[in-house]
């Protein structure tokens, strides 16, 4: 991968293909590759005729991982991204970002509308307005030494994603502090641009994908059949919703 400097902090990217630019911002404690290259997106979409971006958010694989947790407010990190497309010279994007990156997504698109010329969010849903959570049990389950005290389900899965991925927990644990900041419905409501609301059937994390459609006005949903918030961001059906939103909303 590449890197650049973002405000300070060292930012890896890849950027394959040739075409219309589409930027990918990945989950918490996930990275470029684990979200976007080992499911295939990078590949489908390079097929599909896409240029894409896809980079490490700071505390996550080859970027920079401070442990303050002022480092990590999603204003910043949705600057990071800003700051990459101004890097590699690309003035507007469709920019698709999966849970914690649909929320930086949102930001992006929020202070710099000029810049994105469609938003796709993935794995979160009206969880976006009202927050989801509650997050301190995942929290402590980063930061312990002894993961066999982890009880509560929902830190045992992140606690196990954050060790396969041999991730820094203290970094990931002031990035989960930081990040849960809900944006309000009204301000959603000024996005006009074309959205498309990706959530998994089963998925427990996000909120639902229909309530915050309805507040967005040019919004459409795509529910992902049967799976949850980790095994949606792979899923074919998902990858076609996708290519189809892209090419009907004339943006491929």
């Amino acid at each position: 991968m590449q890197s650049f400097l973002s405000n300070g902090h060292s930012i890896a990217y890849l950027d394959e293909g040739e075409g219309p630019p589409i930027l990918l911002i990945h989950g918490f404690a996930s990275s470029a590759r684990v979200n976007w290259v080992n499911p295939g997106w990078v590949d489908t979409l390079v097929k599909a005729g896409r240029r894409v971006i896809a980079f490490d958010n700071r505390g996550h694989g080859h970027s920079d991982k401070p442990h303050e947790v002022a480092a990590y407010r999603v204003a910043a990190m949705a600057e990071d991204a800003r700051n990459l497309l101004l890097h590699l010279g690309i003035a507007r994007a469709d920019v698709m970002g999966y849970s914690m990156g649909a929320r930086i997504t949102a930001f992006l698109a929020l202070a710099h509308p000029e810049m994105v010329k469609s938003i796709i969010l993935g794995g979160l849903g009206y969880g976006i307005v009202t927050g989801i959570g509650p997050w301190g049990p995942v929290v402590d389950a980063l930061e312990t030494d002894d993961p066999d005290s982890i009880t509560d389900p929902i830190g045992q899965m992140f606690r196990r994603f954050a060790d396969q991925t041999r991730s820094d927990r203290i970094a990931l644990a002031a990035c989960m502090k930081a990040t849960r900041q809900p944006i309000s419905a009204d301000d959603l409501a000024t996005l006009r641009l074309p959205v498309l609301v990706a959530v998994g059937e089963r998925d427990e994390l996000a909120g639902s994908a229909a309530q915050l459609a309805e507040i967005l006005p040019n919004a459409e949903v795509l529910d992902i059949p049967k799976r949850d918030h980790m095994l949606a961001v792979g899923d074919k059906v998902y990858k076609a919703g996708v290519l189809s939103f892209l090419e009907r909303r004339g943006l491929s």
